[in-house]
């Protein structure tokens, strides 16, 4: 295909998005299927091969994390409608204190998120989420954004999550220094994150309702916070909610069975035991195995037909997710099937520009074309490592700055964007782009001052 055709059809599907989303009465479903169609067309993609890509990248998205998607929403509802979701809000202030529960949120989603994908663990913690908000009056977008940004930086630092670990590989960089470096860049990344999600709860204030499917909206009063109480009086019912050790069973045990299956994995454990670990940690199974043990420890009191009903309720919240996230998915198919995010990479890796930013601007580019950014650190891997070799860059500093690189901005094509959102209950295009462009903007910035100012030692 011709590759001044190729930008073409980006540029155009990228506005065409853009302008069915804030112009019309297209749904963002259909508008995110008809930019990917135009994109296709209009790069020189044959339609037959459009319309391929288009229901692979639908098929392949949901594939890997639209069953989790529904069994989080199930097992989110059982939290809430228990109350080991106010347990573990209540643990959680409890240990942090009062006016750093986005301080707890972010270190949860850190630890979380390096043995399992971000997209799952926000599903399941976002129930935590809700409740903590629901009992301090802090609004649950800047804790969700909190949330999200510690899921999104180790993911994308930290092996043995995929991409991290396929771009050490390539550059042939000492996996024990990569998680090391890893976890020590992701700390003052983690921490702007955090001081963006701040902002961002004073100015979108929204709280969950009592029945924990709607949202509330208001202006953010810090007196009304302050006012919540101490933590006993948050919690008058303290006495009747399930455990502690009950109530965060069910996330705990998927996380464990997921790290089980990443460490066995790259350890090469072999035999029965290998396969055991194998099968119980595909995040499918485990968060299967988490709903399950939901069903029969925390609802256990329930008849059965209030357990399915409980469950169905969180399912009927999942539906538009389910699209939205699928076409996000086929939209970034296109473009990656077009060639385009290859293309503008090996032109920017020819640019005159310091080494050890040329991954890292390759991974940019990718990562906002496309939206995927294991993509994006491999496709960067590949391109920069034959230059970077040559030039005797330190193998663990180019995978930093790979992977810091495809944290940029994160919009339409990717399907964390509409998880994060679709899950805060935020469906106006500005304020979406508000929650979760633009902290992945900011943790981006830091991540390339950090990049730099490793490179002078």
């Amino acid at each position: 295909m011709d590759q001044t055709q190729m930008l073409l059809g980006l540029v155009v599907g990228i506005v065409l998005l853009i302008y069915l989303i804030l112009k019309t009465k297209v749904h963002t479903f259909l508008a995110l299927i008809i930019a990917s169609a135009v994109t296709g067309l209009v790069g020189g993609m044959m339609p037959r091969e459009v319309a391929t890509a288009i229901t692979s990248g639908f098929g392949s998205t949901l594939s890997s994390i639209g069953i989790i998607i529904g069994f989080g929403v199930m097992m989110g509802r059982i939290l809430e409608v228990s109350g080991a979701a106010e347990r573990m809000a209540y643990t959680f202030i409890k240990t942090m204190g009062k006016g750093k529960e986005d301080i707890a949120l972010a270190l949860t989603g850190f630890i979380v998120s390096i043995p399992i994908f971000a997209d799952s663990g926000f599903v399941i913690l976002t129930p935590l989420v809700k409740s903590i908000s629901r009992k301090t009056k802090q609004s649950v977008i800047g804790l969700g954004c909190a949330l999200a940004g510690g899921l999104f930086v180790t993911h994308h630092l930290v092996p043995p999550t995929p991409g991290p670990l396929g771009v050490a590989a390539i550059f042939g960089a000492d996996l024990g220094s990569v998680i090391l470096w890893g976890l020590a860049m992701s700390v003052p990344v983690t921490i702007a994150g955090v001081i963006y999600a701040r902002w961002l709860g004073k100015h979108i204030y929204q709280l969950p309702a009592d029945d924990g499917l709607n949202w509330e909206r208001g202006e953010y009063d810090a007196k009304r916070i302050s006012a919540a109480g101490n933590i006993e009086e948050m919690f008058p019912n303290l006495n009747e909610l399930p455990s502690a050790f009950v109530s965060f069973m069910p996330i705990v045990l998927p996380v464990i069975l997921i790290f089980l299956n990443t460490l066995c994995s790259a350890l090469g454990v072999k035999g029965a035991l290998g396969e055991a670990a194998v099968f119980l940690g595909n995040p499918v199974i485990a968060v299967a195995i988490g709903l399950v043990v939901s069903i029969y420890t925390l609802a256990a009191k329930a008849t059965r037909d209030e357990a399915i009903k409980r469950m169905e309720e969180g399912v009927e919240s999942a539906g538009i997710i389910l699209l939205i996230t699928g076409a996000g998915g086929a939209l970034g198919y296109v473009i990656r099937t077009a060639g385009i995010g290859d293309y503008l990479g090996k032109l920017i890796a020819g640019l005159p520009i310091p080494a050890i930013l040329v991954p890292f601007l390759v991974a940019t580019a990718v990562r906002c074309i496309q939206g995927s950014s294991t993509v994006a650190m491999i496709t960067s891997a590949s391109i920069s490592a034959p230059i970077l070799g040559s030039l005797g860059v330190n193998p663990v500093l180019a995978t930093m700055s790979t992977c810091m690189g495809a944290m940029a901005i994160g919009h339409f094509n990717d399907s964390f964007f509409w998880v994060v959102n679709r899950m805060l209950g935020i469906t106006d295009t500005k304020e979406q782009i508000k929650t979760w462009s633009m902290p992945t903007v900011v943790m981006w910035i830091t991540g390339c001052a950090v990049i730099m100012i490793a490179s002078m030692f």
